[in-house]
């Protein structure tokens, strides 16, 4: 087989674009077991402030961080449960997106290459009674470059605006920052009680269905079951 410079081209594409999504990939690894040690820090914290009777008695909030392996571990505080996952494989953007308009990134389009982090939020009933038809939040979403530099998609709380693309490192203080948010920004999103109407029947299909599983398995719950949820507008 003959070879000609275009497949030397191709190869030395492959190999460089390999190169980067590995080191993308192990900046996003890193970020993602800070996390994971911050907050098994956190609830240990809390832990020993329960065991002083601060705020509360220990009996009254459940605090946990449960690994779940190597892309994913939960952490639970009273009724809510945060879900971080890494994915395994590493993203671009689209042109119209607003990191692309960077000087930062039109500087070297490399840089836009990203691994993300997805923080979702649960009710922590709905994993442990096994409730297929509740529904969870993406609160935010972290994206982390060849950098190490990091910027956060989500709710006030916890975005980071994308002019700080630049100069924004993830490391302990980003971390504890964006841990600290994410749980007060979940524990003030309240679960709130759907219309009446929207919640009024019930088909016998689903009602025996409860019935021959767990209780109400079938009867979705979500922190904004009922309403529209919004972006935020």
């Amino acid at each position: 087989m003959e070879f000609e410079k275009r497949d030397r081209d191709l190869y030395e594409y492959i190999e460089r674009k390999g190169a980067l999504h590995r080191q993308a990939g192990a900046h996003t690894r890193r970020a993602f077991d800070l996390l994971k040690t911050q907050a098994k820090a956190y609830v240990a914290q809390m832990r020993d402030w329960q065991a002083a009777g601060v705020p509360e008695p220990a009996e009254r909030v459940r605090l946990a961080c449960e690994d779940k392996g190597d892309w994913e571990f939960y952490l639970r505080f009273s009724d809510d449960l945060l879900v971080f996952t890494m994915h395994t494989n590493i993203f671009e953007f689209s042109r119209q997106h607003e990191v692309m308009k960077l000087p930062y990134v039109k500087e070297d389009k490399e840089r836009s290459h990203c691994g993300v982090i997805f923080i979702y939020n649960f009710l922590a009933d709905s994993i442990d009674y096994h409730r297929l038809n509740d529904s969870g939040y993406l609160i935010g979403r972290v994206f982390i470059n060849k950098d190490n530099h990091y910027f956060i998609e989500g709710k006030q709380e916890l975005g980071l605006l994308y002019s700080q693309f630049n100069t924004a490192v993830f490391d302990e203080k980003a971390g504890q920052s964006l841990l600290r948010a994410a749980m007060e920004y979940t524990s003030h999103f309240d679960l709130l009680t759907p219309p009446y109407d929207e919640i009024k029947e019930m088909t016998v299909v689903d009602f025996e269905e409860d019935a021959a599983s767990k209780p109400l398995n079938s009867m979705k719950t979500a922190k904004r079951l009922g309403f529209r949820f919004q972006a935020d507008q």
